[in-house]
């Protein structure tokens, strides 16, 4: 995810507009640069491809004085990483411009826009911003006037901030599916798209809701909505204590970036749900013309994202209507394997720098796929630069070498991606509305089963002393019934293993006492009742069932069952949701064992050999 810091204040801006890059650096990004206007009314421009140090090496050497300027780290979406792509862009050396988000127009308005003798000097999306402005600025005379007159002609998804060299002494910014946030000083007011970035200059911040326009100078901060009426949004002082780097009121990081998926999946999110329908046409050049050619899917993967890419067959041959296959890439790797027509290949991998992964992806491109794609945690990778299309999911660092939030926001990653396919073959409008729906709501679902935490690490006293355990799961959510069993071996050393519940009968019965406790996850759909008859194969057998349950599934606990009921969840995003118990348990037993839960012994965070 892009990041952004602006500032206007009486002192040199330039040393915090760094600062607040670098706390930004986690999301992800390729580029950075940074525009100021000094004292004579000069803008002064410093762009680097590459990491923040790039551009703080630049700055030590030609420092950028004065006292407004903005700052952004890119991750490239419309144009290469170079940096001419980079931002801040300018618009006839008066207007610059960053900007998050993708402008579903830009086309047009670049056409538009050269017709009326404007130059683009970069590839991007949001250069078309800048220009526009400019445009507009020579009708109103006014900048916020000039930026809400050319919003109004953008579509898609921004969170940008403008400036103009003329006027030093305000910036205005405007948001829609993007989101901002003012920080509030004295004497001095500041801009970011988190307020993790503004940490060091101020605690008190107003978040701009969306359609909200703002102008912002040194002593005051103005907010309109999106008709353009002056509107007043609430300051608020921050009480989080610690940032992206730090475990905060953890313990562990591996329980900070549990309780973090709500937001991470936000932020995988963020930009591509327009209205009620998918947009990922920012995933490479030509993709949204390609993904109306696929008629099958080939994912490849390891570990847990090998356990996304099996939930993500369910959703392409129910949703889509497409054949999919997923396979172990080390699998993958030594067999010959038949390619359908019209064929994507897909790769998942947290770091993109998996080694059997990126071999398989290599293997591909000579295999004859249509195109390969890669979901992605970390912009700049192996995978991402040799794909030929990238759909990052935006987690944000995880450094628990058990991977939590990487894993579910592949899964909702995945599930756009499924829906911008099945548009174009059996998917009908009416159900991606319905996906969309479910998208939005599930952040706030998954804060819910968080705090049933104190239960889980209550039912997770039991496992204390276990050597063996067995997770069941139907339908899409037998992978997720793996995902678990991983987890718990991973950090616990308690061995597990998962199986498609009407399995049971096939073998695994035979290992049923009541020393082997049976993990279950039991949503209300389709299947319920067929579970429910697995489960009573377990009790006959003197096993103990511990069972994350829909509360409307007629589920209680009793002799030989325990039940933590859940709230309902629509089926389609069951996955994502049931995923979260499941990791609360596994770190909640390891805990308890004394294992090193952040670093399990034996592994490693980036498989990088093979």
């Amino acid at each position: 995810m892009c990041g952004i810091v602006g500032a206007v204040a009486q002192r040199d801006v330039a040393p915090i507009l760094l600062e607040g890059l670098r706390r930004l650096e986690y999301r992800g990004y390729d580029s950075a640069g940074m525009a100021v206007i000094d004292d004579n009314g000069q803008m002064l421009r410093t762009r680097r491809l590459g990491k923040v140090a790039e551009l703080a090496e630049a700055l030590d050497q030609d420092f950028l004085p004065g006292g407004t300027g903005i700052a952004h780290t890119r991750w490239a979406t419309h144009g290469e990483p170079s940096e001419r792509n980079a931002h801040p862009h300018v618009s006839s050396d008066d207007i610059a411009v960053v900007h998050n988000g993708i402008i579903e127009n830009h086309e047009s308005l670049r056409v538009f826009l050269e017709q009326e003798g404007y130059t683009f000097e970069s590839d991007t999306d949001t250069e078309v911003i800048a220009h526009l402005v400019h445009h507009e600025l020579k009708k109103t005379g006014d900048l916020l006037k000039a930026l809400q007159q050319a919003v109004g002609q953008l579509e898609g998804a921004y969170g940008t901030v403008v400036m103009d060299q003329r006027d030093p002494s305000r910036l205005v910014t405007a948001r829609s599916g993007s989101p901002l946030v003012i920080g509030l000083g004295i004497g001095e007011n500041f801009i970011g798209s988190d307020q993790l970035a503004l940490f060091p200059v101020t605690r008190r911040f107003m978040f701009l809701e969306e359609g909200d326009f703002a102008e912002v100078t040194r002593d005051h901060v103005r907010v309109f909505n999106s008709a353009g009426e002056p509107v007043e949004r609430e300051a608020q002082d921050s009480n989080v204590e610690h940032d992206a780097g730090d475990k905060g009121q953890y313990r562990h990081y591996m329980m900070k970036e549990i309780h973090e998926q709500s937001d991470a999946i936000s932020s995988t999110l963020e930009g591509r749900l327009v209205s009620d329908h998918v947009n990922l046409d920012a995933m490479g050049a030509g993709s949204a013309e390609l993904l109306k050619d696929v008629r099958a899917v080939q994912i490849v993967a390891c570990g847990t994202s090998y356990h996304a890419g099996m939930v993500a067959r369910y959703w392409f041959e129910e949703l889509a209507g497409i054949p999919c296959r997923v396979e172990i890439a080390s699998e993958f790797r030594y067999r010959k394997s038949f390619v359908p027509q019209n064929s994507l290949f897909i790769t998942l991998s947290q770091s993109g720098e998996t080694a059997d992964t990126l071999a398989a992806l290599r293997l591909a491109k000579e295999q004859g796929y249509m195109a390969s794609l890669s979901i992605c945690n970390v912009p700049g990778s192996s995978m991402v630069r040799e794909s030929d299309m990238a759909l990052m999911t935006r987690a944000g660092a995880e450094i628990g070498v058990a991977s939590t939030k990487a894993f579910t926001t592949q899964l909702a990653a995945l599930l756009m991606l499924v829906t911008a396919i099945g548009r174009h073959n059996s998917m009908t409008t009416e159900q991606e509305k319905e996906v969309v729906k479910a998208l939005r709501e599930l952040p706030h679902a998954i804060n819910d089963v968080l705090a049933l935490s104190d239960d889980i690490e209550t039912m997770a006293e039991a496992f204390s002393e276990k050597h063996h355990s067995l997770f069941l799961g139907r339908g899409n959510l037998y992978p997720i019934a793996m995902e678990g069993a991983l987890k718990l071996k991973e950090i616990s050393y308690i061995h597990a293993e998962a199986y498609a519940a009407g399995e049971l009968k096939h073998g695994p019965l035979a290992l049923i006492d009541n020393d082997m406790p049976v993990i279950v996850v039991a949503p209300n759909n389709d299947l319920l009742e067929k579970l429910k008859s697995n489960m009573e194969e377990v009790r006959a057998r003197g096993g103990q069932l511990y069972v994350f349950a829909d509360k409307n599934a007629g589920m209680e606990s009793g002799e030989g069952v325990e039940v933590l009921p859940v709230r309902s969840i629509p089926d389609v995003v069951a996955p994502l949701f049931y995923t979260v118990p499941l990791q609360l348990l596994s770190y909640h037993v390891a805990v308890i064992k004394g294992t090193d839960v952040d670093q399990p012994r034996n592994l490693a965070k980036s498989v990088t050999v093979e």
